[in-house]
């Protein structure tokens, strides 16, 4: 019997869930397009991340595409080339919260790139914990060539990549990375074989999965929170999620486990 729910949020955006191993996968399918995002797409795409930080079963997310050619382009530049100053001000607000939703998922994630994944696109998939490619991949911030910057978290995440340094030439010449080299600088954390991207990510979130939700969010919120603090500070924020999960449900049936040699039953708690 299979345990994979699915449910969709407007068109384009599909959230699966394994109950079996806790992993969700958050779907951009808006092939015909190269999952370009829309006014539309950004906020189904923020109603879905909404719906899954509030989901305590969910211990892993991956980010994937139904397109084979790409993962994500981006802007939608032909909604753009539509809009008066005043309607792209107004959809700011529902672009922001889209890439925010995905950045501020409590649970670890995972991007699963092939083909495609510029500007916006690739914003998703720096806004995840982890980015997984295969040699199709091509990734960049083109952003001032078409005179805007990138306005998904590029200018901010992207340095805690790779350096303030490198993503400053990355993001000034607007140039496109393949697979490779994007590995070699650490623009993508993992290069599998061709076509492998989604399964290797899905295998990646499962033994993910395993571990303990509350410990696994604490981590996250711990590594997140703790970035661009100094020492001092950064130990501070690590001690206050460990005692989160210090005196949790999940400590005392992880020691239990352990010394019982068993596989633990976490109660994510």
């Amino acid at each position: 019997m299979s345990t994979v729910s699915e449910e969709r949020y407007g068109e384009w955006i599909v959230v699966r869930k394994d109950a079996g191993s806790h992993v969700a996968e958050l779907v951009l399918d808006r092939p015909k397009a190269l999952n370009a995002v829309s006014s539309e797409v950004a906020a189904r795409l923020a109603a879905a991340c909404e719906a899954l930080a509030a989901d305590d079963g969910v211990r892993a997310t991956v980010l994937t595409s139904s397109n084979e050619r790409a993962f994500c382009v981006g802007a939608d530049l032909k909604e753009r080339n539509s809009l008066s100053d005043a309607e792209l001000g107004r959809h700011r607000p529902t672009a922001r919260a889209a890439y925010t939703g995905v950045l501020e998922l409590p649970m670890p994630t995972i991007a699963a790139v092939h083909g495609y994944a510029l500007g916006g696109g690739f914003e998703l998939a720096l806004s995840c914990d982890l980015i997984v490619a295969d040699p199709s991949a091509v990734v960049g911030l083109p952003e001032v060539s078409v005179g805007v910057i990138p306005g998904g978290g590029g200018t901010q995440l992207l340095p805690r990549r790779v350096g303030a340094a490198r993503a400053a030439e990355l993001i000034f010449s607007a140039r496109r990375v393949e697979a490779a080299e994007a590995r070699e600088l650490g623009l993508v954390d993992v290069l599998v074989e061709p076509g492998q991207d989604r399964a290797e990510a899905l295998a990646l979130a499962a033994r993910i999965a395993g571990n303990s939700p509350v410990g696994l969010r604490a981590a996250k919120r711990a590594l997140r929170t703790g970035w661009g603090m100094d020492l001092r500070a950064g130990l501070e924020i690590e001690d206050a999620a460990w005692r989160t999960v210090a005196f949790s449900g999940d400590r005392a049936e992880g020691v239990a486990a352990f010394n019982e040699k068993r596989k633990p039953q976490w109660p994510g708690e």
